[in-house]
């Protein structure tokens, strides 16, 4: 575990155990604890005050993994991607889960936003812990759900947050540079490709140890 990811499960362990203990003075020990928490993470990692003060503040109940969805769309042998208008990548259609959509929904959803494409979900192919592959350091504790779609139309029409929406083949995402790895890497991207070619009952997922 690096420090990041400790930093972040000790301020999951604070803010559940002030939502649920009601001792004025657990609480207000676990208080002290947590501006010392926020102190240690302001000498320790390179995010801005502003930016941390929304993480300690997010998650006020029982603390549980956000959850990233995105959604594996082919045109024949080539994968769809969309460039974030924000930073000018490329990454699978995708986003946070939200209340009220079931995951699927969320690929669906998605995809119709940022692509303008419709489709059906198929097949959950890959669900995998974020902290334990090879993608930036986040201080959000994430599980990635990628979802294998089913096209139902073709005519793209990039979204609000989307600058462009186009397909690739296997030898441009060989050699793509910018690529959004916070929101997927290439080897996510090949694994499309594999599962497109060879496709499982199951979903990979992080074997225990």
């Amino acid at each position: 575990m690096d420090t990041t990811q400790a930093l972040a499960k000790l301020k999951a362990l604070v803010n559940t155990s002030l939502y649920y203990n009601k001792d004025v003075y657990d609480r207000e020990r676990l208080g002290e604890m947590k501006e010392i928490l926020f102190d240690i993470s302001q000498k320790l990692t390179s995010y801005s005050e502003a930016e941390l003060e929304a993480f300690f503040n997010e998650d006020l109940g029982y603390v549980t993994p956000k959850v990233d969805i995105r959604a594996v769309v082919f045109e024949d042998d080539r994968l769809l991607l969309v460039k974030e208008k924000e930073e000018g990548q490329w990454s699978l259609p995708g986003g946070w889960a939200d209340v009220g959509y079931s995951p699927a929904e969320i690929a669906q959803k998605e995809v119709r936003e940022e692509s303008g494409l419709e489709v059906i979900p198929l097949q959950l192919f890959k669900l995998v812990d974020k902290a334990k592959h090879d993608y930036p350091k986040s201080l959000n504790y994430v599980y990635k759900l990628f979802f294998y779609c089913e096209a139902k139309t073709f005519e793209l029409q990039p979204g609000l947050e989307t600058s462009e929406a186009r397909f690739f083949s296997r030898e441009e995402i060989e050699t793509l540079q910018n690529i959004s790895v916070d929101r997927n890497t290439r080897e996510d991207l090949l694994e499309a490709f594999e599962y497109h070619h060879h496709p499982t009952a199951g979903a990979k997922f992080d074997l225990v140890q």
